[in-house]
């Protein structure tokens, strides 16, 4: 090979392996870091950010007498998390309660089973006044979560997945209705083996 055939094969080498590299990432990324949080999870025992530090989490916010979007996105996030396992794909889930009253560990774990929860790596959590996850959801989450109106008992939130990297930050926010399975599970691969 002369020096103009090896220079145009060390560039094409080097367009490969940076080209490689660029679907690596997640595009639109959101960059929101998760505050310092300790809650109770089902077992009745603390569970917080330090537990996740160096894996990712994917969240969302539920209450167990939800009679409209909760039961739809926990078996939604059930299925994830077993898709996710099939795939091979470390990941850690957490629920938190927006109904910390009515939400005891027993209706957490109760409300899980019924789903197939894999409480393995899945913690649901509660053990907080209501006014400390509203401000928890709206200042990391960015979603808006409000008390029942008058007359009822049904609670207001979001109904996102988001995934969040090994540092406590949120990446990407899903549907969690009308969920993306494969490209949460791409994503999360993704940050996996960024490590």
């Amino acid at each position: 090979m002369n020096d103009k055939t090896v220079l145009s094969f060390s560039l094409l080498l080097i367009i490969t392996i940076l080209s490689g590299c660029g679907s690596q990432t997640i595009p639109d990324s959101l960059n929101w870091e998760v505050q310092d949080f300790t809650y109770t999870d089902q077992n009745g025992n603390p569970f917080g950010l330090s537990n996740l530090k160096g894996q990712v989490w994917i969240a969302d916010f539920i209450f167990t007498n939800c009679t409209t979007v909760c039961p739809p996105m926990t078996a939604n996030m059930a299925k994830l998390q077993e898709k996710l396992k099939e795939a091979g794909v470390p990941v850690q889930i957490v629920s938190f309660s927006v109904d910390p009253n009515r939400d005891t560990p027993e209706a957490m774990t109760a409300f899980g089973e019924k789903f197939g929860a894999d409480f393995s790596n899945w913690h649901f959590l509660t053990g907080y006044a209501f006014e400390e996850i509203q401000e928890f959801a709206t200042t990391s989450f960015k979603t808006a979560v409000s008390a029942p109106a008058e007359g009822s008992d049904q609670f207001s939130h979001g109904t996102s997945f988001y995934l969040v990297n090994q540092d406590g930050v949120i990446v990407k926010r899903y549907s969690g209705t009308d969920v993306p399975f494969e490209q949460i599970i791409e994503h999360a691969r993704i940050l996996v083996e960024n490590e």
